[in-house]
């Protein structure tokens, strides 16, 4: 696969690969995969909050207006 870069995209992973201290493809590597893994974690914790309104919202509701 090869990545095409702008100069900026360009300077930005050569410094995070610099102050990493690995190459710039190890450096795009965990970059990618580190968003992946928060964007996983965001639809857990949806999942995870749809399926407590679903269950408590009526009572939170009913707290709200208390």
């Amino acid at each position: 696969m090869t990545l095409r870069t702008d100069p900026e995209l360009d300077d930005a992973l050569t410094t995070l690969a610099r102050v990493e201290g690995v190459s710039k493809q190890e450096a795009a590597r965990r970059a990618i995969l580190e968003r992946h893994a928060s964007l996983t974690r965001s639809e857990r914790i949806d999942a995870v909050a749809e399926e407590m309104l679903d269950k408590w919202g009526d009572v939170l509701d009913r707290l709200g207006k208390a």
